[in-house]
């Protein structure tokens, strides 16, 4: 996978399928493996780390099913995200070309990356949790969805984080710092106070 693809939630590679699976394929190999992965949580000792990881898990698989098993939410999500890495690709060509829109193609790059972050890594993988084919395979409950939401939030933060450290065009401005003035100051404050 290309940089340039990451951080985009790829429901396909999830379930290690190609974008040209069939929703036969889908629930199949979503079944096989929501079996294993609550056959793995049974055996295993809970900590809050494998906590967060398995809710994370169990949730991307039910979103994975949910998106993928329909024709029309399939394609609507497929063509979201290729959009979004076009627009992206967009981005970065008008600033290598010095192009006076590129500050308007990063804010609709933004406001469509947050959108989309937003859709497929925090509210569809909630609703797939009162979806009742996932509830079925998952045991997924309330209980899941309210310790999950906390963890979706920081999952979907956390790929935004890792898109935007890996633009370019995001730039920080280090600071400035007089050391030397600092010094004075502090020096000055600390002879008044005594």
């Amino acid at each position: 996978m290309s940089e340039v693809n990451t951080g985009y939630i790829d429901f396909f590679s999830i379930l290690g399928l190609d974008e040209n699976a069939r929703p036969g394929d889908v629930r199949k190999v979503y079944r096989k493996r929501m079996k294993a992965l609550v056959s793995e949580i049974a055996r295993a000792e809970i900590t809050e780390q494998s906590r967060v990881r398995y809710l994370l898990d169990m949730a991307q698989l039910n979103a994975a099913l949910l998106v993928l098993r329909e024709s029309g939410p399939r394609d609507e999500y497929w063509n979201e995200r290729k959009a979004l890495i076009a627009l992206e690709d967009k981005w970065r060509e008008a600033v290598d070309a010095s192009d006076d829109g590129a500050e308007m193609v990063r804010r609709e790059y933004i406001g469509r990356l947050q959108s989309f972050l937003s859709r497929y890594c925090e509210e569809l993988m909630l609703a797939a949790g009162q979806d009742k084919e996932c509830v079925e395979h998952s045991h997924w409950d309330n209980a899941h969805t309210r310790h999950a939401s906390r963890i979706l939030r920081f999952y979907r933060n956390d790929l935004h984080q890792k898109i935007l450290e890996r633009l370019p065009y995001v730039e920080v401005t280090p600071p400035e710092i007089d050391f030397e003035e600092r010094r004075r100051f502090i020096a000055g404050v600390l002879a008044e106070g005594s």
